[in-house]
């Protein structure tokens, strides 16, 4: 049976060159035929709120049978740690990526009440057999603070914080692939 992976993308244009597509093609590609690779179209990008995301992201997670492999890009990172952090019917995971995610809170500046974490997030997380956290030291949209501040929170989380790259990773992200085929 093939590896499954769910990919969540960003907020903002998802066309062409835009958002996480350059992202999402590079993964595809680069994991080739041995992984099952999804990545849903998330409602409404330019405008996202957590509830429809959350009905999208469950409907994706039902198509899936048995373990997956999570990854999250920006946005799509916060709102995959606030559903498992949340839910009680968790999917088997075998690694959660969080790739260039905000962290929604007043410490960071980046206040959502729709996009926050509980206070105790970390406690509630389920089995997670991999957590890494991803993202460029230069990265001009979400500060590489934000990754910080879920190391803290969450200490069983890998940091790989890369001295090339940006937010978008158009271009492809070797470090994310190197990590997949070693699960």
């Amino acid at each position: 049976m093939k590896k499954q992976v769910l990919f969540i993308h960003s907020a903002g244009p998802q066309r062409v060159h835009e958002g996480s597509t350059g992202l999402t093609t590079y993964l595809k590609e680069s994991l080739g035929d041995e992984f099952y690779f999804s990545a849903p179209a998330m409602p409404a990008p330019e405008n996202p709120a957590y509830s429809p995301w959350k009905v999208r992201l469950e409907k994706a997670l039902a198509e899936l049978d048995g373990e997956v492999i999570l990854i999250g890009h920006s946005l799509g990172g916060s709102v995959l740690l606030k559903y498992l952090s949340e839910t009680t019917h968790p999917p088997d995971a075998a690694a959660l990526f969080l790739v260039a995610s905000p962290y929604w809170s007043e410490e960071t500046g980046w206040e959502s009440d729709d996009f926050a974490l509980l206070n105790d997030f970390a406690s509630r997380l389920p089995a997670i057999g991999r957590l890494v956290l991803i993202g460029s030291r230069n990265d001009e949209i979400v500060p590489s603070s934000h990754l910080k501040l879920y190391k803290q929170k969450l200490p069983q989380a890998e940091l790989r914080l890369l001295d090339s790259g940006d937010h978008l990773f158009q271009h492809g992200l070797p470090e994310l692939v190197e990590e997949i085929k070693k699960l």
